[in-house]
């Protein structure tokens, strides 16, 4: 197996594949930059030869399911499994100005190093060169009382703050530590959490240690 390794996420809720065209494009741009001499097909080939479609009988899959998909140049799997959110009430801000998650890299080490930072809070926000970026495992963005902004400049550019872009849900903005102050929640965005799903109360990020 090659050593860089990469993989994709998907929603998948009552059978039916969310947001596939998103991850279809992620995986193509991977693909493309990573392993340009070998034809890896297209994501829903891959899910296809695993016995997924994108519409899946509602009786073999009620409620939500996490699929994740894992590919190198050397070939892919699959695994699908019920969906269990992780419980996420407080965050600190930890500052890295070196890390790169530019891509859905396997190997998160370098969000782990920032994670370890987080104390008694459950997770954290990543801040690079003076701005947010992202928690260990999904984008956000900040409410304050009628608009969604999320960080112009995230570490991975995730498939659902694409979708809430394009659906102008969100908007782009450059934010700052200092700027948390104008928000009241921040909310955890990834392909398994839709905005609102999962939120944070502002007064709950704490500053890095």
């Amino acid at each position: 197996m090659s050593q860089l390794q990469l993989i994709e996420t998907l929603r998948m809720e009552d059978g039916q594949i969310e947001r596939l065209s998103y991850h279809e494009a992620r995986y193509v741009k991977a693909v493309s930059h990573f392993f340009p001499d070998r034809s890896q097909g297209r994501l829903i080939d891959i899910l296809c030869r695993h016995g997924l479609s994108v519409h899946n009988h509602a009786l073999d899959y009620p409620g939500i399911w996490k699929i994740h998909v894992d590919y190198n140049a050397d070939g892919n799997n699959v695994d699908v499994s019920p969906y269990h959110p992780k419980h996420v009430a407080s965050l600190r801000l930890v500052t890295d100005d070196d890390i790169d998650y530019s891509y859905k890299y396997a190997d998160r080490s370098e969000l782990q190093k920032c994670l370890e930072k987080r104390g008694d809070c459950d997770d954290i926000i990543i801040v690079k060169d003076g701005l947010l970026t992202d928690t260990s495992y999904s984008n956000i963005a900040l409410f304050d009382g009628s608009s969604w902004l999320t960080p112009r400049t995230p570490l991975l550019k995730g498939t659902m703050r694409a979708y809430l872009l394009d659906q102008r849900m969100i908007k782009e903005a450059d934010l700052r530590p200092a700027d948390l102050t104008s928000f009241s929640k921040v909310c955890l965005i990834n392909a398994m959490l839709p905005l609102d799903h999962l939120t944070v109360p502002i007064r709950h990020i704490k500053e890095g240690r």
